[in-house]
């Protein structure tokens, strides 16, 4: 895989905020703030070495934790942290570990504290804390999550927020740029949170607030162009969802005729998928595409697997090794027309996606590998470019419009990159397929009809792996039951289940038990993103 030069990095590009994920659930909500205002901002693991960071952070966030600080095993920053000499901000366990760094003393409460509380603002105007909350207005609406606190702050340090139960919710040292605050400011239960944050990555780091899409786009087009060069060639991932069109769009408008789009048609894709993307695509969008239709060689390596992680794996091997055949016969083609070699792959990685496969705590404690950052062949030829791989999907649909890309592309819902085969659960079979595939496609379409389709931002049918007994006909069946999601979403790293209008659902239940063949029931998956996860595998 390739290793990008520093120059082509976003990171040395725009004023860089740095987030350290101690594991919080609020942790991407601090990065989606932050690029709210205009700033952008990377979020790596807590154990991240300063020495081997690729780039000089104008501030530094450290995030909450579900760890006590006490706890053995629990995750700490590395102290060099401490001589970037840039600001710094820990927020909840961020605090603590400021603390437990710079001398102060932190203890269990004796009670955790969740909730909202009033925070009494005690900034000296003369103080540079007074910047930090400056707009702000005493007492201010905050939301508590914790069950640390700070005993004594360390040397230097000096109050400037307090409520009744915290007398150190906010601190700042005296001279240095430090800050320390025991709310979560990212979440909206904290009423002037977004403005806080503001206050520290513009007013204290003096970020340039000009990370806006409208600049991206130049600047990842000449990003491209340095990373592939003159005489390259890239190949490209493309599904016809919003996140591989844009980056085929971007591809398109960077190298013009070197970018080569490949649909894999991998047997567990959406009804008359591939149709509909070779005319959206190549019709009307100009772009170069091939259809390699693999669907036999993919369902052939699934039969028999049940572990989802394993799907996923034989997916996105499988995906590379047709991808590379693709590239040779591309290649072949392009050196003989006097072209450069394909030496390029693009995928439209998403920032949710690293982030889902982020974990500091290493293999065992992540969710998921996903089908974008994780599965690779370790001998893979092509080497990897992506890029949207900093963008949140709201970013990318505002980068997608201003690349002209048609308004039902941009807000079609995403689909995964495995596919029907994590809908499936259990053994993925032709007849599994057809059933889950004709289930979602009645689903979409009723969606649509109800004129709920923008409202949702992912909907889909899974195929459970129970039969439940029913009577249809005045006869006894025991056929398999269909489970629907729908959810509402900012950002996909947290969503909550839409409320479906009853006379939807009740047709489409109706149309689901009576058009597709071996379903007699259908369920409505009413969970949130945390615990849940948006797809069922």
């Amino acid at each position: 895989m390739a290793s990008i030069d520093a120059a082509t990095e976003v990171a040395h590009m725009y004023d860089t905020v740095l987030i350290l994920d101690f594991g919080s659930q609020y942790s991407h909500l601090i990065t989606r703030r932050i690029r709210e205002v205009g700033v952008y901002c990377e979020l790596l693991p807590c154990t991240q070495k300063i020495s081997e960071l690729k780039f000089k952070p104008k501030g530094v966030i450290l995030s909450g934790s579900p760890f006590s600080i006490t706890d053995e095993g629990a995750p700490h920053v590395d102290p060099e942290v401490f001589k970037l000499g840039v600001p710094i901000l820990g927020i909840c366990y961020g605090l603590q570990e400021i603390a437990r760094n710079l001398g102060g003393e932190t203890s269990l409460a004796v009670k955790r504290e969740y909730g909202h509380a009033e925070l009494t603002l005690n900034p000296q105007a003369d103080h540079h804390s007074y910047k930090f909350f400056q707009d702000i207005p005493s007492p201010t609406n905050v939301w508590m999550s914790h069950g640390d606190h700070l005993e004594s702050p360390p040397k230097d340090f000096v109050i400037i927020g307090s409520t009744t139960t915290s007398a150190y919710a906010a601190v700042a040292h005296d001279s240095l740029p430090i800050y320390g605050i025991q709310f979560h400011p990212e979440v909206t239960h904290s009423i002037d949170g977004s403005l806080i944050l503001r206050n520290f990555v513009i007013g204290i780091c003096e970020c340039e607030a000009n990370w806006t899409m409208a600049s991206f786009i130049d600047k990842e087009l000449e990003r491209i162009r340095t990373l592939v060069g003159t005489d390259g060639s890239v190949i490209g991932a493309v599904s016809g969802g919003v996140d591989s069109t844009v980056a085929a769009v971007l591809m398109k408008r960077a190298i013009g005729d070197r970018f080569h789009a490949v649909l894999v048609d991998n047997g567990v894709m959406r009804l008359n998928e591939c149709v509909q993307v070779k005319q959206m695509l190549s019709d009307n969008l100009g772009i170069n595409l091939t259809v390699a239709d693999a669907s036999e060689l993919f369902l052939g390596r699934l039969k028999g697997v049940t572990d989802p992680e394993k799907k996923r794996k034989i997916i996105g091997n499988t995906f590379i090794e047709v991808f590379e055949a693709e590239a040779h016969k591309i290649d072949e083609i392009s050196r003989e027309n006097g072209r450069g070699p394909i030496d390029w792959l693009l995928q439209g990685t998403l920032y949710p996606d690293v982030i889902e496969s982020i974990s500091f705590k290493g293999p065992s404690a992540t969710i998921k590998s996903h089908h974008n950052v994780g599965g690779l062949l370790e001998d893979m030829r092509l080497k990897l470019i992506e890029p949207l791989r900093e963008l949140f999907k709201d970013e990318v649909r505002a980068l997608g419009t201003l690349l002209d890309i048609p308004e039902d592309l941009i807000w079609r819902h995403p689909f995964p990159g495995p596919g029907i085969a994590i809908r499936v659960l259990g053994e993925v079979t032709p007849s599994q397929v057809e059933i889950a595939r004709l289930a979602d496609h009645i689903y979409i379409d009723e969606i649509k009809k109800a004129g709920l389709y923008r409202q949702i931002s992912q909907a889909y049918a899974a195929l459970l792996p129970v039969r439940s007994v029913g009577v249809m006909g005045d006869q006894r069946t025991y056929e398999q039951v269909i489970a629907l999601r729908a959810v509402e979403s900012k950002d996909f790293m947290t969503a909550d289940w839409f409320p479906m209008p009853p006379e939807t659902m009740k047709r489409i239940s109706n149309r689901i038990i009576n058009e597709v063949k071996g379903v007699n029931r259908v369920l409505y998956d009413v969970s949130s993103k945390p615990p849940s996860t948006i797809e069922f595998e």
